[in-house]
């Protein structure tokens, strides 16, 4: 019975500590090709805003679908670490926060359409990440923010556990599966990573299963699985690790490959390419994204 992110969202980013400007290229493109509005022309299928719309499916109790429209609205800089580099969950509010009361280039607060995205840099390390999180979004407390907004935050994990949470552009260090077979250069043949970097790669994966949840469970009490609403199976939780048809169990599935070998399932603006694990389709009732082959 709870709401959904119906209206047109205002995304603002905040990009916490030192970011390679390549990498945030490769975000705001993803972020850019969410939207139908900004995307549909320009981005070939199966494309970002076709994997959106499986998400558009989900309504709040008065009918209403989730937005198709995703405004990049603002960003804001935090490259002075103003909470440091080792951040409790809580902290990430705060650096919200100061994102918005910093003058003059604060961000807006905007409970009304506002959705905070806060990306931490290689270098950062945040409760749970690594561990037990790749990313996760919650709403914040108006004692500490001022307002009742959703938001979501996902770690770089290049330099702690691309494994974890780049799979499959890296081989976890602690899963004793036998390793994708080695190649006559001395590599291996885990899959490519379609911009280049698995750590930035594995983010726009885990950014997108953020925003999905955010969008359709913002204050954690819409849809969900389970009947504990503070440990709940949320639409991309179903899907984590399936890419294609025939994803799961370690496979990501049927996916497509450049002409590099690069892998990728999604085409984004600007010419760019996206892994993006599927999520839940509540009308097939099953995993699905726009690159499924039935």
């Amino acid at each position: 019975m709870g709401p959904v992110l119906a209206s047109p969202i205002s995304l603002y980013i905040i990009w916490y500590g030192h970011w390679n400007p390549v990498h945030q290229a490769t975000i705001r493109d993803f972020i850019y090709s969410l939207s139908s509005a900004s995307s549909s022309s320009s981005a070939s299928y199966p494309s970002v805003s076709a994997w959106w719309r499986t998400v558009r499916l989900y309504t709040d109790q008065t009918g209403s679908n989730v937005t198709g429209t995703i405004d990049l609205s603002g960003q804001f800089y935090n490259f002075k670490y103003s909470h440091g580099a080792d951040l409790s969950r809580l902290d990430v509010q705060s650096i919200i926060r100061n994102a918005v009361t910093s003058h003059p280039n604060g961000l807006p607060l905007d409970p009304q359409s506002g959705l905070y995205l806060v990306l931490t840099s290689i270098d950062v390390q945040v409760q749970d990440f690594c561990r037990a999180v790749c990313g996760f979004h919650y709403f914040t407390f108006p004692n500490v923010v001022g307002a009742t907004v959703p938001y979501a935050w996902v770690g770089h994990s290049g330099a702690q556990c691309p494994g974890m949470c780049a799979y499959p552009f890296a081989w976890p260090k602690d899963y004793y599966g036998k390793p994708p077979p080695s190649t006559s250069t001395g590599g291996n043949n885990l899959m490519r990573p379609p911009n280049g970097d698995p750590g930035v790669d594995g983010m726009i994966s885990v950014i997108a299963h953020e925003l999905a949840e955010a969008s359709t469970n913002p204050l954690v009490n819409a849809w969900y699985a389970g009947d504990d609403p503070t440990a709940p199976a949320e639409i991309a939780d179903m899907c984590l690790g399936v890419y294609g048809t025939g994803g799961g169990g370690g496979y990501a599935g049927v996916v497509s490959k450049d002409s590099w070998g690069n892998g990728y399932n999604l085409n984004g603006v600007r010419g760019r390419r996206y892994l993006v694990q599927w999520v839940w389709d509540p009308v097939r009732r099953r995993c699905f994204g726009p690159n499924a082959l039935d």
